[in-house]
């Protein structure tokens, strides 16, 4: 989920860069999105540390704090290791290729049954 690099690319007084990516559902409207972030490490004239989070090439606050969702701004989103969403979207492509329901859009809003029915267990 994360990795450290040295200095080459960074903005103008980071240290060291991490890059992390989450994989985000939205308890609200179901809404499952992907995000990778550089998070920069600085230190301020005071000698204290921060970080900056970069998505896009654009500073964002850090979706750990306070995350929204892209689709609701609701703010009860959870949280995933990254690539979550985009294998749920693999499993209900395959199933709905094998009902025969193969018109699958690609800007199909994902509902939360969506991304979490390929990771509930069945009961035995």
């Amino acid at each position: 989920m994360s990795e450290i690099t040295g200095q080459t690319g960074l903005r103008a007084g980071a240290s060291a860069v991490v890059h992390e990516s989450y994989s985000f559902a939205c308890m609200r409207c179901g809404y499952g999105w992907e995000q990778s972030y550089e998070i920069e490490h600085h230190t301020d004239a005071a000698g204290h540390e921060f970080v900056l989070y970069v998505a896009d090439g654009e500073v964002v606050p850090s979706p750990l704090s306070k995350p929204t969702c892209q689709n609701c701004d609701g703010h009860v989103v959870r949280i995933m290791r990254p690539g979550r969403v985009e294998s749920a979207r693999n499993a209900a492509h395959s199933e709905a290729e094998g009902t025969g329901e193969q018109e699958q859009r690609e800007d199909h809003h994902w509902h939360l049954s969506d991304l979490l029915h390929p990771f509930q267990r069945k009961a035995s």
